[in-house]
């Protein structure tokens, strides 16, 4: 089972969080390529961010985004 490019764009986007701090938001600049923007917004769609350029994750969004990361992690060895 391949994994779609624009989920691919999400997990990336995810993976730019830090789970450190729920005060760290992201925001995704209008200059952005057109697939980071669209990234965002399926997030905040989804309800995993809590606006359509970024912001801040969401309890649901945090959970994902942790997953994303430890996934990277355990691959990257």
């Amino acid at each position: 089972m391949a994994i779609p490019v624009d989920l691919l764009h999400e997990m990336n986007l995810l993976a730019h969080y830090d789970l450190h701090s729920m005060q760290k938001g992201i925001k995704v600049h209008s200059d952005a390529g057109p697939e980071v923007i669209a990234a965002a917004q399926r997030l905040h769609q989804k309800g995993l961010i809590d606006q359509p350029d970024g912001g801040y994750l969401t309890t649901l969004g945090h959970d994902a985004a942790e997953h994303v990361q430890n996934l990277l992690q355990i691959l990257r060895g």
